[in-house]
Formats: C-alpha cells, structure tokens, sequence
C-alpha cells in the first residue's frame, strides 16, 4: 500500500521499527488486563497522531506498533516465531497469504464480533478455515494511467491488459517485482487470472509476461520506486506513464481547485487486495487482543484509513474523504484467484515468472 510512515510517540503509543527492536507478546496474568499490547504490521501501517491512543483512552492499554516488512515478509516471520510470538494482533495479512498465515497456525481463532452481513464480501470464503482474519481495508491493485502525458503525446491511452503489449506502449510501463512487493504479486495474480495456465509455446500467463518483457517493461523492486521515481505523474519525475498501483492512487494526486484527477486507474486490469487483522496465537491476552481487532475494524480507526493508507475502509458505517468520493473509482469486475490457489502455487508461479522476468 501507500507508505507515509511516520514516528509515535505520543498519547500512549510506542513504535518499534523492525524487529531488531526488542519486542515480544506482552505478558500479563490469566484474566488481568494488560498494560502493553504488541501490533505486529506490515511496513506500510500507518494511522493519524492521536488514533491509537482512543483505543488507550478506552481501555487503559498502550499499544505498541511493531512493523515487520511487507506482507509476505510479515507472514513468514509470524510463521518463523509462531512458538515464541512477536506480539498479541497482526495486521497486514492479505489475501495473497492469508492461506499460508491460517495454516501455519499463527492466528487464534477469532473474527470481530462486530462484523455485518455488509462486510461478508470481504470475508474469506466460508468453511476455507480462514474465518480466524477479520478484514480492515480494501484496494484494488490497477494499472495507473497518467492521462497529462497520453494527452500531450497524442496517444490514445490503453485500457486493457492486452493492450500493454501494443506496441505504442512499448517502454512506457513501469511495475514493481511480483516476488518482492505486495503490489507486484496482485499483478502477477491479475495477469494469472486474465490468462490461466500455459505451457511453453501456448498461450497463458506465461506467455503474456514473455511478450510484456519483449515490449519494455520495466520491473522496479518495490511499489515507491516504480510509483515515485520511473511513473511520469505529479508525484514524481519518471518518463513511464503507466504504473502498477491501485485504483485509489489517483485522489492523492488531486491538489486543491483541481476539478479532474491527473491519473487515472485502468479498471480493466485490476487484483482486489484486502488486508486482514487477527489475534497471533500464543498471546497471553487474548480478550485484549480481541478488543484491539475489534478496535481496528471500528469507525474511529476506519476513517483514518484513507488518507494515511491510501486504500477503502470495509466498515459500511466508515466515511470517505471528499477527494475520495469525487475521484476514487473501485473495479466494478476485478480479477480473483481463491486464497487456496495463490498458496499452493506461489512459490511456482513466482520461480516462473522470475524465469521470463530477471533473465
């Protein structure tokens, strides 16, 4: 997602960075309320000043962030910790690992007990064994358009997967890797979808991504390298104009009096991701840890989602920013890959599309 991460330190809230920061599963006696929950994240977690510390207000429990990588750095490092947990609730898990995170037993068995029938099309697929993740945000991974560029240049801008490989297009697309960004896998996923399974010489996702490399894609290794340095939009000084991102990138470049967003998101070649919150399994808080997920999922911390992480609230009740509802678009057809799927053939796909990828 987005990554605006800043430093708290106030209203209660500690923010440990990376894992070298001392930092495990607060202890407290069975029944007591602890003094300390540990928020293990994903790097690009980020809330207002002030947010965290209502959940202090209410409860009289500090909250301590600690940020774990990307979300499949995240998940693994759960999983390699999991009898020794790094703290009490996680959030970041999305649906490109939530597989791998349920498996692997590193999550109690809890949903938010304040879910609706209004979130259910955010909920992983019932009797999957994936009910133990209760989803917070949502984003629809597309290519980004910048229509200024396409404008002045006199080319028609495209608008479907397909269309990247038109030779107009050639070297004018930027994208982060599919194996080290979380937004690289999403279009990896959403190419996978589009094109299914291929063997050499047959058309698939393979063979996409083998005429994708041939028509100059470039492939940077994460999202704010693709996005901040080699995309042509306003935030940034790069000759591609067309970037992997997600469908709510373009309100963010909308400054004020501006009455058309300056990008756009292609919402023919979007990856739905959603990011889940859970309980790590082994905390010995586990009814505070259920009110800290709860917390997460409420209003107060839903409407701070957007402008700090850059992507929807799935609470129903939760409100978007005027900017958002003006200029925000969601796929209304995006591509899916069942959880089930993504897990038993990651390591696959991603060897393969490293093969046609990095030669």
């Amino acid at each position: 997602m987005h990554t605006r991460n800043k430093s708290l330190a106030a209203g209660g809230i500690l923010l440990a960075v990376g894992l070298a920061v001392s930092s495990c599963a607060s202890d407290a006696a069975p029944g007591a309320t602890p003094d300390k929950l540990v928020l293990v994240t994903h790097d690009s977690f980020n809330l207002s000043e002030g947010t965290l510390a209502k959940f202090t207000d209410a409860t009289g429990i500090d909250v301590e962030v600690q940020a774990a990588g990307d979300a499949g750095e995240l998940v693994n490092k759960l999983v390699l910790t999991k009898d020794s947990p790094l703290g009490d609730v996680v959030f970041g898990i999305d649906n490109t690992f939530a597989s791998r995170a349920v498996n692997e037993g590193v999550l109690e068995d809890y949903a938010s007990k304040d879910l609706t029938s209004a979130e259910e099309q955010y909920l992983l697929p019932a009797g999957s064994g994936l009910e133990q993740l209760t989803p917070i945000d949502n984003g629809d991974v597309c290519v980004n358009v910048d229509h200024e560029w396409f404008a002045d240049a006199g080319i028609a801008e495209p608008a479907t997967l397909d269309d990247l490989l038109e030779p107009e297009y050639k070297d004018l697309f930027v994208t982060p890797a599919a194996n080290s960004s979380s937004p690289g896998l999403a279009f990896l996923l959403a190419t996978i979808a589009a094109f299914g399974e291929g063997t050499a010489g047959e058309d698939g996702w393979q063979d996409y991504w083998t005429k994708l490399v041939a028509n100059g894609v470039k492939i940077d290794a994460g999202w704010s390298d693709a996005y901040y340095v080699d995309f042509s939009g306003p935030s940034s000084d790069g000759d591609r104009p067309l970037v992997v991102s997600y469908a709510s990138s373009p309100p963010v470049e909308v400054t004020e009096g501006v009455t058309v967003a300056p990008t756009g998101a292609l919402l023919d070649t979007c990856f739905r991701q959603t990011e889940y919150a859970g309980v790590i399994a082994g905390t010995k808080n586990k009814a505070a840890a259920e009110k800290l997920v709860d917390f997460l999922f409420s209003t107060t911390v839903q409407n701070d989602i957007p402008e700090n992480m850059y992507v929807f609230p799935v609470n129903a009740e939760a409100t978007l920013p005027a900017t958002w509802a003006d200029f925000a678009e969601i796929a209304p057809d995006p591509f899916v890959v069942a959880p089930d799927e993504i897990d038993k053939n990651r390591e696959t796909w991603l060897s393969e599309w490293a093969a046609i990828a990095t030669p």
